[in-house]
């Protein structure tokens, strides 16, 4: 059974930066597309960016371009996010995801594996 956890969330002013790490356990990195979705309160959960199992495709929000990248380090078995230039409506609860085989990266629906979530405050 895959695992993911999430770390690296906090408090962060705008403009700043923060990266999320997603370490994933029970399968190998390489066999799955792995991306991030974004929760802020009340409202639904979103996507942010995903990367293909191979690493040759990335796919990002129209909100994120440009200021988040997605990157993978398989030695360590972790996903990333990098976030720049944030604003207060990057405020969520981030969720790292997995699938294999990734089909639809934008829904919801296909993925399968989820992690708990870690808080991302951007104060103005």
């Amino acid at each position: 059974q895959v695992q993911l956890v999430e770390s690296g969330g906090g408090l962060v002013q705008a403009g700043g930066s923060l990266t999320l790490s997603c370490g994933v356990s029970g399968g190998t990195l390489s066999n799955y597309g792995m991306g991030w979705f974004r929760q802020a309160p009340g409202k639904e959960r979103e996507f942010v960016l995903a990367i293909t199992s191979s690493g040759s495709s990335t796919y990002y929000a129209d909100s994120v371009k440009g200021r988040f990248t997605i990157s993978r380090d398989k030695a360590r078995n972790t996903v990333y996010l990098q976030m720049n230039s944030l604003t207060p409506e990057d405020t969520a609860v981030y969720y790292c995801a997995a699938a294999s085989p990734l089909s639809i990266p934008q829904l919801r629906d296909s993925w399968h594996y989820w992690g708990q979530g870690t808080q991302v405050t951007v104060s103005s």
